[in-house]
């Protein structure tokens, strides 16, 4: 089985202006067989977020004729315009929505569905994406358009964001790629108007940002982050905040949003695998986004000097009608693979955009990272393991008692919830990568530990050594549950990995059947686990919050390695290839000695140096 939205890399996907100009081309051929008599570019399949999709579209054709001057698109420009204006747009109130805050406005709005009271919850993201195709019909469709269709154009951008900003509560899904787009609607709508009112729009704009955004960001692994329902970071809507961020300082030119787009990229890249492959989000924990993300990851990519185009999108064609083998990672599509123009402002900006993908791993360490060749460790808040990536296999955390994490395990209990300051001391020898983490941690008994674990890579393979003061009863360590491997285009499911330990290793699964037991061998994907221990629906409960309720997993238990100091038990796990493994302990006045085939390093007293800071030695 594989994981249905884990494909391609989107640096892999060409992007020169000739590939763009084939991906233009084939959304020209379709839209021009669509279009019916009045005008509509809307998939005959649409239904829900359809409010914006045929205004898209026009945006799309206007772009291919400002290229091409391709002598069919003028008409279909006008006459699909003509049809967002006379059969898009609503002026009366939604039976049902709930967030007004002013009553028979008056003001334009989008719908989410089109029947009344339908689904009117999803007006307020409707009408920010409208806006965007709205301002964007008025940047492209430059000489197209007549003066009469342009000025009622414009009014109707004036009345979207009337609605969104004064007849609504703001933001009223909580989610930030939302928020961020309708600031980034009103600063493309201020350069559209007399420089009085542009002057009111765009200071009305960077308020919102910075008092109802920016005020309010959420901290993750040591980021401020926009938040995304009510959660730090969303696998699938991060990566669009991005985006959001890149085209408003590509708009603005102000600096705040470089920022705050190069720490959300800086968190990206330290949460990534070197894969692509990430998990986790409090709406989608495996569901990517694809051409969405391209705009930010690019630009900000370059930026930050970090090869962000290895995020694996949506990439993989669902149906003959592809464009370029990859239709997620160009344009929104319906079942059947024809074009839907939601989210077609993003697909005009990355074509608009030059910025060139930086391809080459960032060289600075990361705190939350440890990554080299193809060997990557993402390390959560509270520097356990959240993710580990070795021979083209990925390991979440492993479940016990409903504990998660990576961790010595003594009578049911898992040591790997910090109390007290995490320290983290990272090195770099010869084709040696190292992170050394020594965590305060409590046992259920009250008694204070030190769990020092030290991550060695060579980039192939990943040497993982955990060290505590002896634990009673039988310890061991919860080393990973394995879940992914990678296959080129694909991310499958597997139950086993390459995992090797000093001391004996078990692959165990869970004791009991049902949703609160995560067995690596069924064909359940984690978010589907996820979504079923949620609280809320799928669509709005929270997949974090759901997976933090699971009870035991799929996981590999390594017992302590043998010939360690009396007072130690030692854990010794060999994530990659290789046979057996068999390092050598030794207590020596600094510290710890780990020789292993590899290298040998020494581990530092965990009371670290003068400042508290863990020491540690490498060599290969």
């Amino acid at each position: 089985m594989h994981l249905p939205r884990q494909h391609g890399r989107l640096h892999d996907l060409p992007s020169d202006p000739a590939a763009y100009d084939t991906v233009l081309a084939s959304v020209t051929e379709e839209a021009l067989a669509r279009i019916t008599p009045e005008g509509n570019l809307e998939h005959p399949d649409a239904h829900d977020d359809i409010g914006d999709t045929s205004l898209g579209i026009t945006s799309l054709l206007a772009l291919a004729w400002q290229r091409t001057r391709d002598p069919r698109l003028p008409e279909a420009v006008r006459r699909s315009t003509e049809f967002h204006l006379r059969q898009r747009v609503y002026t009366e109130d939604n039976p049902g929505y709930p967030n007004l805050r002013v009553r028979d406005s008056g003001l334009a709005y989008a719908r989410y569905v089109l029947e009344d009271g339908a689904h009117p919850i999803g007006d307020w993201p409707s009408t920010v994406w409208a806006l965007l195709q709205t301002v964007n019909v008025l940047d492209t469709a430059e000489g197209l358009l007549a003066g009469e269709q342009r000025l009622e154009l414009l009014e109707l951008a004036r009345g979207y964001w009337g609605w969104l900003t004064e007849a609504t509560f703001f933001n009223p899904q909580e989610a930030g790629n939302q928020a961020i787009g309708c600031v980034v609607g009103g600063l493309m709508l201020a350069r559209h108007l007399q420089p009085a009112e542009a002057k009111t729009v765009r200071s009305r704009a960077m308020s919102l940002y910075l008092d109802e955004i920016r005020a309010h960001r959420v901290r993750d692994r040591g980021a401020l982050l926009p938040p995304e329902h009510r959660g730090a970071y969303d696998n699938n809507y991060g990566p669009i905040s991005l985006s959001f961020l890149a085209q408003a300082h590509r708009v603005s030119g102000e600096e705040v949003f470089a920022e705050d787009g190069e720490a959300l990229a800086r968190y990206l890249d330290a949460r990534l695998t070197g894969g692509g492959f990430d998990i986790g989000g409090p709406r989608y924990s495996e569901q990517h986004s694809a051409f969405e993300s391209v705009l930010g990851l690019r630009y900000f990519g370059h930026r930050v000097g970090a090869d962000l185009g290895r995020y694996r999108g949506d990439t993989l064609p669902h149906c003959p009608k592809g464009v370029g083998g990859a239709p997620r990672a160009r344009h929104a599509v319906q079942a059947d693979g024809g074009i839907d123009g939601h989210f077609a402002f993003m697909l005009v900006w990355q074509i608009q955009d030059t910025t060139p993908w930086h391809r080459t791993p960032s060289p600075e360490p990361a705190r939350h990272q440890l990554r080299a060749g193809s060997v990557s460790v993402a390390f959560d808040d509270r520097l356990t393991p959240s993710l580990i990536e070795a021979a083209g296999s990925y390991l979440l955390p492993a479940a016990v008692n409903r504990q998660h994490g990576f961790g010595p395990v003594t009578d049911g209990f898992l040591l790997c919830r910090p109390m007290g300051e995490v320290r983290v001391r990272d090195l770099r020898t010869g084709t040696l990568s190292a992170k050394l983490v020594t965590k305060p941690v409590v046992t259920r008994d009250h008694v204070l530990r030190h769990v020092q674990s030290l991550y060695v890579t060579d980039g192939t393979r990943l040497w993982m050594t955990v060290a505590v003061e002896r634990l009673g009863g039988t310890p061991y360590l919860l080393a990973g549950l394995p879940y992914a491997a990678d296959d080129g285009d694909h991310l499958r499911r597997i139950a086993e990995a390459e995992v090797t330990s000093a001391g004996p290793l078990r692959l165990t699964h869970p004791p009991a059947q049902g949703p609160d037991f995560f067995d690596a061998r069924s064909e359940t994907t984690q978010e589907q686990a996820a979504f079923v221990l949620a609280a809320d629906p799928r669509g709005y409960g929270n997949p974090d919050e759901g997976w933090s309720h699971l009870v035991a997993s799929t996981a590999f238990e390594a017992d302590p390695a043998p010939g360690t100091p009396d007072d130690l038990n030692v854990f010794a796990v060999r994530y990659g290839p290789g046979d057996t493994v068999a390092p050598v302990f030794e207590r020596v006045l600094d510290g710890l000695v780990v020789r292993t085939e590899a290298f040998t390093a020494v581990i530092g007293d965990p009371a670290g140096d003068a400042r508290g800071e863990p020491v540690l030695t490498l060599r290969g």
